[in-house]
């Protein structure tokens, strides 16, 4: 039997293990966005949860700030193939502002000032897998990169992490988001390539 060195980590070393197929590393934090970046002050910043029966349960900014915080470091992939390793993120947990939704939904459309929307399983929220992000590196979230709050969902695609969040639409089935209408994949699994919907 071959005795493998499971210190040998092959020629891209312990990183390349953390990057998707098809996908480069990048320092910078490249900014990518459908349309004009809207600026919301956060006087004016408010998230709405919408069950599939229409009750409804809002958050401003003081509340959103209220709820506890987490910080999260995530390897981040955007389907143009760059990514960017160990970035550092403050903000609430979806578990957090869904803990007291009565909903028997399985999917949800995130929504954004500026009307960008992005579909996603409630699987792929729940679970201490998505945050409402409202630091990046220490800072407050800038708006080019979609502050002052925006969905954290890094292990898929970073256009599910959608920037300018106000709200989270609960839906008994699923239904297609901005680029998801325009041919992008519906999961968006940076692990599987899952780019565009004929992969």
């Amino acid at each position: 039997m071959a005795v493998v060195n499971q210190g040998f980590q092959g020629r891209g070393g312990a990183d390349q293990r953390r990057l998707p197929p098809g996908q480069h590393l990048t320092d910078d934090f490249p900014v990518l966005s459908a349309s004009v970046t809207p600026l919301i002050p956060k006087d004016k910043w408010e998230f709405t949860v919408t069950s599939e029966t229409g009750v409804q349960r809002s958050w401003r900014w003081h509340d959103l700030l209220a709820l506890p915080s987490e910080s999260v470091v995530a390897d981040i992939h955007c389907v143009t193939r760059w990514s960017k390793f160990g970035t550092r993120w403050e903000g609430v947990s979806v578990d957090a502002v869904l803990a007291d939704v009565t909903t028997e939904a399985t999917h949800a459309t995130a929504t954004s000032y500026g009307g960008y929307t992005t579909n996603l399983p409630l699987t792929e929220l729940r679970g201490g897998k998505a945050w409402i992000a409202y630091r990046y590196d220490g800072e407050e979230l800038g708006a080019l990169h979609g502050g002052p709050a925006r969905l954290l969902v890094p292990h898929l695609y970073f256009w599910k992490s959608a920037k300018w969040l106000n709200g989270l639409q609960l839906l008994l089935q699923d239904e297609p988001g901005f680029w998801e209408r325009a041919g992008y994949h519906n999961h968006g699994d940076p692990w599987r390539e899952q780019r565009y919907e004929f992969d």
